[in-house]
């Protein structure tokens, strides 16, 4: 069982920058053995699919729309996963969801074995 705890989650002004963290433990096999990827849910959206990365290879999918603002990356010392995102804007308001999971080869599928609580980002006009 692996638990994801979220954080850095807040309030922001349009045009800012946030860093959202994604803690893993208690994982019986090493963190880079899974794909990680964020999800952000806005209110009355579905959840959507934010950026995936593969390990160990570090290969990353970013929804078209939001590449070159928002960039996932991680670190195997403290077994962190990053979402950088900048020139935030009022539509990414959401609550945003790390995943640990498997991307399908040859899909664009990430299936999702664990999930975090969640941290809400909310950016202001």
């Amino acid at each position: 069982q692996v638990q994801l705890v979220e954080s850095g989650g807040g309030l922001v002004q349009t045009g800012g920058s946030l860093r959202l963290s994604c803690a893993a433990s208690g994982s019986g096999r090493p963190y880079n053995t899974y794909d990680w990827a964020w999800f952000r849910q806005a209110p009355g959206k579905e959840r959507e699919r934010v950026t995936v990365i593969k390990e160990p290879s570090g290969a990353t999918t970013t929804k078209d729309s939001l590449k070159g603002r928002f960039f996932i990356f991680r670190s195997d010392a403290d077994d962190m996963t990053y979402l950088q995102m900048s020139r935030l804007a009022p539509e990414d308001t959401a609550v945003y969801y790390c995943a640990a999971g498997t991307m399908i080869s040859g899909s664009n599928y990430f299936e999702a074995k664990y999930w975090g609580q969640g941290t809400q980002v909310t950016v202001g006009s």
